[in-house]
């Protein structure tokens, strides 16, 4: 009874330290959230295996819906973190294997001609020697190192999932924000599309008038100087918008010399502009479940914390259980009659006797690991916070922003409207039109530019919440 039980106690020897997830304050609710009820905390455990489901879907956008779809099966950066997670799965494969024993198969066949001419053991000079024989050894896994390695590599293969996770949620999120940027650009080009043809349609109207001797020659360069300046700005934004068209070919991987997305600027007064959706942030405790790159992290401390019990085995012996089953004859049609049988079977022990300090240094490694492993455990849970934090900020004051700017933008046409009339029925200058031009162009771009970020934020906070929310 003894005998059987001894090895079963000794194969629970696990030299790991106990897991127990770094501690972190977590707290209760968002800075800039609304407050959740009383006793909806809960613990967060890793959960980044729940559904994320469309979640771009809720900006209603056809152009937008078709482009994601085509990022999972062609986004090279998903193509590879996919590869790392099948090498991470084999990885676990191959350390698994060493749970099981080893078996090999040997055969050798030689004609031997020995030297007459010294003294020989055997009856004859030339002979034949057919050798069969099978090998197996086992190592029994007395303190855990083999275990532990299993437990490691299964930590790292869940860590490669949650990369995958990762890069998933960050090249659909990158394509949105993406997207939401060129159809700015869209808009601010029909806006200084505009006021090209404005600008042009006004240094018709000063030439004229400067041409009839009812305007100076101050107002001519003027005029044509804000053609000039419009035309630049054009120019500079249809450069950013080839850039960011560029940008979403690479993330959708096909070549930016065959892609092309129509334009379709921004129109908050058309009752089928994208909509800026609301998203209920959810308390902190869920952001830790639903991060996919914090489960990573925390499974990266996981198999760190595992490989110190790989390490602190290396201490002990390494004893292994070895045999060979076969048969040796000078006759191949003899070499499995019984007669020809040959056999052995015995334990081997190794033990370390001296290592020069290489084990305390390999497990002083291992901990030192296990260390910086939680502290990217605990950047990592910091950053989410502040990702959902600045997003929640930046949603609310472009909120704000928008409509300020929409005010803005509204009462400069007015005032250039009024410059212009003043202007052609010859009460102002042209220097009273030069000022209300320039702040209308300004302020028609900058309401463009918040309703492209307001987009971008709302994208962002929903990739800094782990996705979407359909669980």
């Amino acid at each position: 009874m003894l005998g059987a039980a001894l090895p079963a106690a000794l194969a629970g020897c696990n030299f790991a330290p106990a897991y127990h997830r770094p501690a972190m304050v977590v707290p209760g609710t968002y800075q800039d959230a609304q407050p959740v009820a009383p006793g909806a905390w809960k613990v967060a455990a890793p959960n980044d295996a729940a559904p994320r489901g469309d979640w771009w879907t809720v900006f209603n956008d056809p152009g937008l819906n078709s482009l994601e779809a085509r990022v999972e099966s062609a986004n090279q950066n998903i193509a590879a973190a996919v590869a790392r997670y099948d090498e991470a799965r084999e990885e676990v494969e191959a350390a698994s294997a060493q749970l099981f024993p080893t078996v090999t198969a040997n055969a050798t066949g030689y004609r031997t001609q020995n030297s007459k001419t010294v003294p020989n053991v055997y009856p004859k000079n030339l002979y034949n020697e057919y050798t069969a024989y099978g090998d197996f050894s086992y190592e029994l896994d007395l303190w855990g190192r083999v275990r532990n390695a299993v437990g490691q590599a299964r930590a790292l293969e869940a860590a490669s999932k949650a990369d995958l996770a990762t890069m998933d949620l960050d090249s659909h999120a990158d394509l949105a924000t993406d997207y939401f940027t060129l159809r700015g650009d869209d808009t601010s080009i029909s806006v200084l599309d505009q006021t090209v043809t404005a600008d042009r349609k006004a240094f018709d109207i000063v030439q004229n008038r400067f041409n009839n001797g009812d305007a100076a020659e101050g107002d001519l360069d003027q005029s044509q100087a804000l053609l000039a300046n419009a035309e630049t700005q054009d120019a500079d934004e249809r450069l950013q918008r080839a850039a960011m068209e560029h940008a979403i070919a690479i993330l959708i991987g096909v070549s930016a010399a065959q892609f092309t997305i129509p334009a379709a600027p921004l129109n908050p007064a058309d009752p089928s502009a994208i909509p800026v959706p609301a998203i209920d942030p959810g308390i902190p405790s869920q952001l830790l479940e639903r991060r996919p790159d914090v489960a990573a992290a925390e499974r990266r401390v996981i198999a760190a914390n595992a490989n110190i019990g790989v390490a602190k085995a290396a201490f002990f012996p390494t004893i292994s259980l070895s045999a060979i089953f076969g048969g040796q004859s000078a006759s191949l049609g003899e070499l499995f009659a019984a007669p020809s049988r040959i056999w052995a079977f015995g334990p081997s022990v190794s033990a370390p006797l001296f290592e020069g300090g290489a084990l305390e240094a390999g497990t002083a490694l291992a901990r030192a690991q296990r260390d910086e492993a939680i502290a990217d455990y605990r950047n990592a849970v910091l950053g989410a916070f502040r990702d959902v934090e600045d997003n929640l900020v930046a949603e609310e004051e472009l909120r704000q922003e928008n409509a300020t700017a929409a005010i803005a933008a509204r009462d400069e046409k007015k005032a250039l409207n009024q410059a212009s009339n003043l202007y052609q029925n010859g009460v102002d200058t042209f220097l009273d039109v030069l000022v209300p031009q320039t702040n209308e162009l300004q302020a028609q771009l900058t309401l463009a530019n918040v309703e492209a970020r307001r987009l971008e934020t709302s994208v962002q906070l929903i990739k800094a919440l782990g996705g979407g929310w359909n669980g």
